[in-house]
């Protein structure tokens, strides 16, 4: 059995959209938001920073937690049985005024891309977890601890 893993990811929204990673499988595409593992003597902030530098090519500027999920693979059909992370994530800001994401220099196994998707469409689209684009798109801030949710 696999430790539980500790994860930090990136809310990074702007004019109405927020900024994801887009991940290709064989179902199609899927979305993201950045970030992932925390590693060993690091903080959740400093995860956060490195792992938008590794997949958006861009820093941020970590503020405040928004919610918390876990994720427990063997729930899930295609899941990972082996598999428990928990995933922070926080409200974050670009720090360049003028990002290219150019610079991906580690993307995550799936990604293809990044793509700054309007929130109102979040519902239209493959995000993970799916609760969280509803809570984003209605502004509620209601919960922070989310459970196991897809």
């Amino acid at each position: 059995m696999k430790p539980i893993r500790n994860s930090g990811k990136a809310i990074i929204i702007q004019d109405e959209k927020i900024l994801l990673t887009v991940n290709k499988d064989d179902d199609g595409l899927f979305y993201l938001c950045p970030g992932g593992g925390q590693e060993h003597s690091e903080s959740l902030r400093q995860a956060v920073i490195r792992e938008c530098l590794e997949e958006i090519g861009e820093e941020v500027e970590v503020q405040d937690l928004v919610c918390i999920r876990e994720y427990i693979g063997r729930n899930y059909i295609d899941g990972d049985p082996g598999m428990h992370q928990v995933e922070f994530f926080f409200e974050c800001n670009l720090v360049s005024p003028n990002p290219t994401f150019e610079h991906v220099s580690v993307p995550d196994d799936h990604q293809v891309g990044v793509e700054w998707v309007e929130l109102s469409r979040l519902d239209e689209i493959r995000f993970y977890p799916s609760e969280l684009g509803v809570r984003l798109k209605n502004k509620d801030k209601s919960k922070r601890y989310l459970g196991d949710i897809n």
